[in-house]
């Protein structure tokens, strides 16, 4: 089996890809080929999506060229595996929470963190053999309103609690829709430390204020993050990707 020292660096990537479409009424316009581009330009080991397509009747009939295959598999590099899950079910479709692996994909399933009817929220929990590790990866698209994102951080974090053993290693990475700093707070009181030495604000795409996406890890350490800039990233989603390193504890 190989050694874990020929994987020293795992390179993690967050991005809420807004549906593959930018833009409202006959003006929008499709990315998700763009988009597809994009994720292979990361170059990320593991790769978390929001806002994901599984299909959608009204858009695939006004775009001439919409995938065939869902988005998840469509983004998905030659070699990766792709995992999707349904989030929210619309009149004329369904999206959610998607993660392409580099590596083997053991095992996934959905929890529901829904907090009140009028949004469908959830996480993606997925287990990762990357060399000799199991790596365990939760995509993760919290709510609008911030009380139902602090109820949302307390389920996620019983569900780390309850689930997943203290000393294997935790990603949790996403779109946290959090202006403030209250829930990273709770992220690093649970354990969970991200790269913090410069600002990597991911959102609105055209001028990036704030960071609403964010890598959070256990038992990895954070070595470097960065956001890619420019127009071309600024077109394709109303977030820009967040890209981060770690490396093992021991």
């Amino acid at each position: 089996m190989p050694q874990r020292h020929e994987h020293p660096v795992l390179r993690v990537a967050t991005y809420n890809i807004h549906k593959g479409v930018q833009g409202v009424g006959p003006t929008r316009r499709l990315e998700i080929h763009n988009l597809g581009h994009a994720v292979e330009q990361l170059d990320a080991d593991i790769v978390c999506l929001q806002e994901v397509r599984r299909m959608h009747r009204r858009e695939e009939r006004h775009f001439a060229h919409w995938p065939k295959q869902t988005q998840a598999d469509y983004l998905a590099p030659e070699g990766y595996e792709s995992v999707y899950r349904t989030n929210a079910i619309t009149r004329h479709g369904e999206h959610g929470n998607a993660m392409l692996s580099r590596w083997p994909v053991l095992s996934h399933q959905q929890q529901d963190i829904s907090d009140h009817r009028f949004e469908q929220r959830g996480f993606l929990h997925s287990t990762v053999q990357v060399v000799d590790r199991v790596v365990h990866v939760i995509v993760v698209h919290l709510g609008l309103v911030p009380a139902s994102r602090v109820r949302q951080v307390v389920q996620l974090l019983a569900f780390i609690e309850n689930t997943i053993p203290t000393q294997a290693p935790v990603l949790v990475a996403g779109d946290f829709n959090d202006w403030g700093t209250g829930l990273g707070r709770s992220m690093a009181q649970a354990g969970f430390g991200e790269w913090r030495e410069q600002p990597t604000p991911t959102f609105p795409s055209r001028l990036p204020l704030n960071q609403l996406d964010h890598i959070y890890a256990r038992g990895l350490k954070p070595i470097h993050a960065m956001v890619p800039m420019g127009r071309i990233w600024h077109r394709m989603s109303d977030h820009l990707p967040l890209v981060a390193e770690f490396t093992w504890m021991d």
